[in-house]
């Protein structure tokens, strides 16, 4: 009887655990099914706001929830006046992004942004003009030059990337911006070229910096797109190669990645140097060497600096055809510079040259950044040329207590080859006088975080053309006019 009673309770606890469990199971799958099902009321799971617990400062949530966020609107206006009848140009565009980058979670940061544009009225900037055959320079650079009948569909996701901090520097991992003399941001139209891969900044100590890394992919300015390394190259103007003949290396070249490395080193107060090297496997290296010297005199500070850069073609220069190749196999080319400026309170005047030697052509990617040059002037360039005078007078005021924070002018006298001198001169440009007139404003108050540029750049030629347009056309004879606001936030 007493074994009965046992099995009969032993029989009623297995039943009430099964019950038990059931019901267990039962309430979290509904738990689960009402999680997938909201009221019309309430806030959609993926968007669903500030926690009303409170967060633990430790945890992957909190980093997210604290990150910073930024955004950016810009409209850019440019019309190109061209001498005669030589056709002219304008555009309008305007854009915004929003970019985010969470707090530091076990020193590691991520970040995202993007940027889309529109254009809201411009020239037919796929019609080139009837008389030289060729496009807008300026103009079709603010859209996608792979598609100047895109008006609306603009986009690119610009950053993407893991950050790693550590004591004096950090690792970045992805899609990112960065600044260097002859890779940079080149920020002269809507969106500025960003790069893919791996960077690496570390500051050893006050006086000591060393940056660099291995990039894989480039998203040049005037495009949406990214693009492996070599796909990059030429997506710009080809020019000719050094026969005459038009160049053919886009698509015929092959670069797994980009190698850079640098080391900055300030002396002491007044005296600091860097040196850069980028190495583009099988088609050429490039190295930039600066120096510049400050001291105060009285009530301004005396500045002097000189630069020097190195190249030499790798293997065949890119292509064992020579009609497809980036650079000519065994060719070189130097470029050195100098400057003086005096800086006073408000009042900036330099005095700046450059010489690119008749060794060869200077060159670079012009879809990976500008010039690293003392005599830089915006909107034009001497990558692609040999046997270069440069001369360059500028003017700076800064006031940053006024409306007008910056304003300049820069007077420039370039002496270059012949237009026909192939060997030298890549894209057929003749010698030039240009005058830049660049006016910056910010404004404060209810308006804070707007900022405003006025550029107008007249470039005259000096050199010959044979009384052929295709040298003059949006290169010499010429007036742009730049117009850009942006708004920080």
């Amino acid at each position: 009887m007493q074994r009965m009673d046992k099995e009969k309770t032993g029989l009623q606890h297995f039943w009430k655990k099964r019950l038990f469990f059931s019901f267990l199971l039962t309430f979290f799958l509904f738990q689960g099914y009402f999680a997938q099902h909201h009221e019309l009321s309430e806030q959609p799971i993926m968007w669903k706001g500030k926690p009303q617990d409170v967060l633990d400062s430790t945890s992957l949530l909190y980093a997210f929830k604290t990150g910073s966020t930024a955004g950016h609107f810009r409209y850019f206006f440019s019309q190109t006046t061209n001498e005669g009848a030589l056709s002219d140009y304008f555009a309008n565009a305007i854009g915004g992004g929003l970019r985010f980058e969470t707090n530091s979670f076990h020193h590691f940061q991520f970040a995202v942004s993007g940027f889309y544009f529109f254009n809201i009225g411009s020239s037919v900037l796929h019609d080139p003009d009837p008389i030289t055959g060729q496009l807008s320079r300026y103009e079709i650079g603010l859209f996608d030059i792979e598609n100047p009948d895109n008006h609306r569909d603009m986009d690119r996701l610009e950053e993407l990337y893991l950050k790693y901090n550590f004591k004096r520097g950090k690792i970045i991992l992805g899609r990112q911006l960065i600044n260097s003399p002859l890779i940079n941001i080149q920020d002269g139209r809507m969106r500025g070229t960003g790069v893919e891969g791996l960077w690496v900044d570390q500051v050893i100590n006050e006086k000591i910096r060393f940056q660099g890394g291995i990039l894989t992919a480039i998203s040049p300015r005037s495009t949406t797109k990214w693009y492996k390394g070599a796909e990059s190259i030429g997506l710009y103007s080809q020019g000719v190669d050094v026969n005459g003949a038009p160049a053919h290396f886009r698509e015929n070249l092959e670069l797994p990645f980009i190698g850079v490395a640098s080391f900055q080193y300030h002396i002491n107060k007044q005296l600091e140097y860097q040196a850069w090297d980028y190495h583009l496997p099988g088609i050429l290296n490039s190295t930039f060497h600066q120096a510049i010297h400050t001291f105060k005199l009285g009530q301004f500070n005396w500045q002097n600096g000189a630069q020097f850069i190195r190249q030499w073609a790798l293997a065949d220069g890119g292509n064992e055809d020579p009609n497809k190749t980036y650079m000519q196999a065994g060719s070189k080319s130097m470029t050195y510079g100098f400057r003086t400026k005096l800086e006073f309170e408000r009042w900036h005047y330099s005095l700046n040259y450059n010489r690119i030697t008749a060794e060869g052509r200077y060159l670079f990617a012009r879809e990976w950044g500008r010039d690293p040059f003392f005599t830089f002037m915006p909107r034009e360039r001497n990558e692609g040329f040999g046997d270069v005078h440069a001369f360059v007078f500028k003017i700076e005021n800064q006031n940053k207590s006024s409306l007008y924070q910056k304003s300049g002018i820069a007077f420039g006298y370039f002496s270059l080859p012949d237009v026909k001198n192939y060997a030298l001169n890549k894209y057929g440009m003749p010698s030039y006088l240009q005058m830049n007139i660049d006016l910056r404003m910010k404004l404060n108050h209810l308006m804070q975080g707007l900022e405003g540029q006025l550029l107008l750049v007249c470039k005259y030629g000096v050199g010959e053309t044979y009384n052929n347009p295709k040298y003059e056309f949006n290169k010499v004879n010429m007036l742009l006019t730049n117009f850009v606001l942006n708004y920080h936030f």
